[in-house]
């Protein structure tokens, strides 16, 4: 029997686009920014700009559709529960005793695939790099990293700018070209 690995990836496409990279580059970049995080599942959903809405507006009381939304599920070895309608756990799962720390979800992110074409476009950067950037973007804000407060969003950007770096991408804040 093959050892389970710390972490599953596992990644939805809901919607048809040959602009949304491979399962395995969303896997690599959001991977590579979750780090040595606790283990658990993440599940990745890429979307159209309705389901991205309803889901923004449902859970984070946001209008329209955005570019990622992140569903953290707290502590992967606690037994607490966000209430449903926190935004943290939108569906009120949170950690179980009854399963091994390897199986507990650690998180969704739901990325609309035409709010990050246009977003791409409208900065002048290139698609690829975009897509990396807002998994990378989606899977720190699992972690806990925010960008409310001035000095939050130096702190995450910095992050943001060292790991993709690190995998071959450009400043994701340098000005538009």
């Amino acid at each position: 029997m093959e050892a389970k690995p710390d972490r599953e990836i596992v990644v939805q496409k809901a919607v048809r686009s040959e602009s949304v990279p491979s399962a395995a580059n969303i896997r690599r970049w959001i991977g590579r920014a979750l780090g040595e995080a606790p283990p658990g599942e993440v599940t990745v959903r890429v979307v159209d700009e309705a389901e991205s809405a309803h889901l923004n507006e449902r859970y984070r009381r946001g209008c329209g559709a955005t570019d990622v939304l992140a569903f953290a599920y707290g502590d992967p070895t606690s037994t607490d529960t966000d209430p449903p309608g926190t935004g943290a756990n939108p569906a009120g799962c949170g950690g179980n005793p009854d399963v091994a720390d390897e199986e507990r979800a650690f998180g969704d992110l739901v990325i609309c695939a035409a709010v990050v074409e246009r977003e791409a476009v409208r900065r002048g950067k290139p698609l690829e790099a975009h897509w990396a950037h807002i998994a990378v973007h989606g899977a720190l804000h699992l972690l806990g990293y925010d960008h409310d407060e001035d000095e939050q969003a130096r702190v995450m950007e910095g992050r943001e700018r060292e790991l993709l770096e690190a995998m071959g991408f450009g400043d994701p804040y340098a000005e538009e070209s």
